[in-house]
């Protein structure tokens, strides 16, 4: 019974001990963006990188548990948007708004979740680590992206009535949809050619097709 609860104690303690590392992380991000590196956030945090390793393993396992933590927060408010008690186009225009509200606040999360190699080109391959050289932002952004896509089609399929095969086309408009809000937000928040409001209902009005004519499916939360 103690070697449970010792091992317990293990556990809760190793866990907490990841979560203050992840805040530390996190401030780093907020202030480098892309640019922040191993050598930073184990500074942040008082420890020295061989341990950032130890709990971690390298950078990608760093990108992977931050990038977790806030697709996490990203889609409990997506999916809160979505049940929001308005109609469907508000609906629609609300989840749109809440994404790009969600880079715009924290463009510095967003560059370094998608774009961490902007970085790469100022640092010399000297300095880094063997476990940050090659850091392919691809290989870590798009399982991201994937799960946002799978996420939201589970959503669509949950609350809308797509006749046969509405499944396999709510995975379909739940990835493209994500893809959209990904290039477009991209596009959007580099260049801010329009407002956030202006991009929301040009989005929302190339949305705005067949799903504006299909009906909720019977007894489901609706959309």
């Amino acid at each position: 019974m103690e070697t449970a609860r010792s091992a317990e104690r293990q556990r809760t303690a190793a866990e907490s001990r990841r979560r203050e590392l992840l805040e530390a992380a996190d401030r780093v991000v907020l202030r480098d963006g892309p640019h922040a590196s191993m050598n930073a956030i184990a500074a942040e945090a008082g420890i020295t990188k061989p341990i950032l390793y130890r709990h971690f393993g390298d950078k990608g396992g760093l990108y992977r548990a931050l990038a977790t933590r806030h697709t996490d927060a990203l889609l409990s408010a997506l999916r809160a948007a979505l049940d929001a008690p308005a109609d469907r186009r508000r609906r629609v225009e609300s989840t749109l708004d809440t994404y790009l509200a969600a880079i715009e606040a924290r463009p510095q999360v967003y560059r370094f979740l998608m774009h961490p190699s902007e970085g790469a080109a100022d640092a010399s391959p000297a300095d880094a680590a063997p476990a940050e050289q090659g850091f392919d932002v691809g290989r870590h952004s798009a399982p991201l992206l994937r799960r946002l896509g799978e996420e939201l089609g589970q959503v669509i399929a949950e609350r809308v009535d797509l006749g046969p095969g509405s499944e396999q086309t709510a995975r379909i408009w739940g990835h493209g949809i994500v893809g959209m809000m990904h290039a477009a937000g991209d596009w959007w928040l580099g260049d801010r050619p329009c407002s956030r409001a202006q991009l929301v209902r040009a989005l929302a009005d190339l949305l705005w097709g067949r799903l504006a004519e299909a009906g909720d499916r019977q007894g489901g939360p609706g959309f």
